[in-house]
């Protein structure tokens, strides 16, 4: 099998329980509360949603290609950190744009995740906590933080 046919299976396999209704942003809201130690939304050097900085920035995560979020907000400025693994930025490389529906499959199993994109049972992203519950309403709760 093909990297992209492995990690469209996969993501057909995670993602079908939570896809058979749409993910619901005002749930999502309210669960997003389990991403702030690690991530902020941050549009143009405002802070919409406050949150960590050891992930990146959500604002406009959806349309993004992966492991290419180096802004990170470090008190009153910005900093370009790099806290992408090479896996990240190599499923990146290698095609991965995030969506809606792979945000969902992403937050469900993040090393799942990219060990079936990248076709490497060694890949590893920086997010290892798998969100059992509202990964598809935390996905849509992002999808409103979009570029216009």
């Amino acid at each position: 099998m093909t990297r992209n046919t492995l990690a469209a299976l996969f993501l057909t396999l995670v993602t079908t329980a939570q896809t058979q209704a749409a993910g619901d942003p005002d749930r999502g809201k309210a669960l997003y509360s389990r991403c702030v130690s690690c991530h902020a939304i941050i549009k143009d050097g405002e802070v919409l949603v406050k949150g960590g900085i050891t992930g990146p920035n959500l604002y406009g995560v959806v349309g993004r290609v992966a492991g290419t979020e180096y802004d990170y907000l470090n008190g009153s400025e910005r900093l370009p950190i790099g806290m992408f693994t090479d896996d990240m930025i190599r499923a990146g490389q290698e095609g991965l744009v995030w969506t809606e529906d792979n945000i969902a499959a992403y937050a469900a199993d993040p090393i799942g995740f990219i060990r079936a994109f990248l076709n490497d049972d060694t890949a590893r992203p920086n997010m290892s906590v798998k969100l059992k519950k509202g990964a598809a309403d935390i996905a849509a709760y992002l999808t409103t933080f979009s570029p216009e």
